[in-house]
């Protein structure tokens, strides 16, 4: 936070359009290009940009008034758990982590993050939507009911939830990951809190497929005589970002493209990277990324080695990789891990689910290059470091640089699939060559959105498709959500992107919302 925006150009550069957030009612945290060495190492490490907010209440603006420089703002709560509301609270949870505090004689009764929005040089993307904009709510296509109310649950990570009322989409405030206890409780309080405010009982209650995932198991308990859908994962992330851009209920089915970190298929196993024939009522899966085993199940997404060694062990021996690449430090690296333990585990599929999984394509890429090798301190971090790390200049190379995914068939008679064999032997051998891994990142990059395109072209030729729909939290890399909306265009598609949710898990209540309604309608 900065006393004003004299203060933030001495650190980022700042664009008039995001002067504009900045000094917005909704007053986010707006993420900024950081100038090189303005802040210490330890602000953001490994990250391009850095996220900058200027006062929003009169003791903030008293705080800073003298202040020549930034400070470090929390949300005041230990990693995972829900912020403190309370004096006492706050006493006993921050005391280890705090030397002071500042106390208030003000009641809190709602907890509210700060917003977090990033503008890309086209549109404003949400990335997290809470304080300053919900639970403001968003107008649903006219052709949707007015008169059935629906609650949708949401997701297990990045939690909000929604509630439809006369033909609005009312999205609470992002609540978190509900593997917290204390998150888990603030969701239930929250939703409580809605329910009395929109004094609303739902007629539909949707809910993730996941049968484990806590926010289905709550909206079974809370059902009554509710009709209850279960809704896949991925199909709200295509219906959530078409009702964002208000497309019709009658409308033809698009092209989805949703490319996250996981969510139970239909199949019983993981996906994160699927197209999808999708409209609000139903959807098909035409394409995928290539699944790959998830070694150790959740000790997966939080340690990108794994995804490294389970992706580069997919199509080539390890004795073909320390033929070729025994020199490269990677390699060094997983010789060191437990291979034979993780062998066996693949072979006897003990927790080695397999995974269509984007977000953990990128975190072996990342892990490759040496980037977030053991273990990642929040979701996405090493993705979001694989990122910010791009050359622009490698990102003008000549085409025939992009890293070479192709699209077999699964069994060779299938659907299509992005396969990434030739990426990884194309980028050990650039690690070889000592290319910067700014190169490297690039060539990626825009090899991945090369293959998209082609995938893309591959499933609406002879088709009337005219729209392809974007959704997913590997969407928030604005990198890859640029090339590829330039891919689909260049087809003579439109590409539609998320502007009043976010792509990641925050906007997915939004999306069963609207199929709830849809199903409904239909009596299914």
């Amino acid at each position: 936070m900065a006393r004003d925006l004299d203060v933030i150009r001495k650190y980022a550069d700042v664009s008039e359009d995001e002067v504009a957030l900045l000094r917005s009612p909704e007053a986010p945290i707006v993420l900024l290009k950081a100038r090189s060495g303005s802040l210490p190492d330890g602000v953001a490490p490994g990250l391009a940009r850095l996220g900058f907010m200027l006062p929003n209440t009169p003791m903030h603006h008293m705080l800073l008034r003298r202040m020549k420089r930034p400070v470090i703002m929390t949300s005041g709560n230990i990693s995972g758990r829900p912020q403190c509301i309370d004096n006492d609270e706050a006493r006993r949870e921050l005391s280890e982590v705090a030397d002071f505090g500042l106390f208030h004689n003000r009641k809190i009764h709602n907890r509210v993050d700060d917003s977090v929005v990033r503008y890309d040089g086209h549109q404003v993307s949400l990335l997290r939507r809470a304080r300053g904009y919900a639970p403001q709510p968003i107008t649903l296509p006219s052709d949707f009911s007015k008169s059935v109310s629906v609650l949708a649950m949401g997701s297990e990570l990045k939690n909000t939830f929604c509630l439809t009322d006369g033909g609005r989409a009312i999205v609470s405030q992002h609540m978190g990951d509900l593997e917290n206890a204390a998150t888990y409780d603030e969701a239930a309080h929250s939703l409580d809190l809605y329910r009395s405010f929109y004094d609303k009982t739902p007629d539909v209650i949707v809910v993730d497929a996941h049968p484990e995932y806590l926010c289905t198991k709550r909206g079974y308990e809370i059902a009554g005589e509710a009709q209850v859908i279960e809704v896949q994962h991925h199909h709200a992330h295509i219906a959530s970002c078409l009702a964002d851009n208000g497309r019709p209920s009658s409308a033809a089915p698009v092209l989805g493209i949703a490319l996250d970190g996981l969510g139970l298929g239909d199949d019983g196993t993981i996906w994160g990277g699927e197209l999808l024939l999708a409209d609000y009522s139903g959807y098909r899966r035409l394409g995928l990324l290539k699944p790959v085993p998830l070694i150790g199940g959740a000790a997966a997404v939080r340690e990108p080695w794994r995804n490294a060694y389970a992706h580069l062990t997919a199509e080539m021996s390890w004795g073909e990789i320390k033929m070729n690449f025994a020199e490269l430090d990677v390699v060094g690296k997983l010789e060191a891990k437990p291979r034979e333990q993780l062998d066996a585990m693949k072979a006897a599929g003990t927790n080695t689910l397999l995974s269509s999984s984007c977000g953990r394509l990128f975190e072996a890429a990342a892990a490759i290059c040496g980037l977030g090798w053991d273990r990642q301190i929040f979701e996405g971090q090493a993705a979001m470091a694989f990122e910010a790390v791009i050359n622009s200049d490698a990102m003008n190379e000549p085409e025939d640089l992009a890293y070479p995914f192709s699209i077999p068939l699964i069994g060779g008679k299938g659907l299509p699939y992005i396969e990434p064999l030739a990426v990884w032997r194309a980028m050990l051998g650039d690690l070889l060559l000592e290319t910067p891994v700014g190169t490297i990142s690039a060539r990626f990059h825009r090899g991945l959105a090369k293959a998209v395109g082609n995938m893309v072209r591959r499933l609406t030729d002879d088709t009337d498709i005219d729209t392809v729909a974007l959704s997913g939290g590997c969407f928030q890399n604005a990198t890859l959500v640029q090339l590829v909306c330039n891919e689909v265009t260049e087809l003579g598609l439109q590409a539609l992107t998320h502007k009043n949710v976010p792509a990641n898990d925050g906007g997915l209540a939004l999306g069963q919302a609207v199929i709830g309604l849809a199903h409904h309608e239909k009596g299914v």
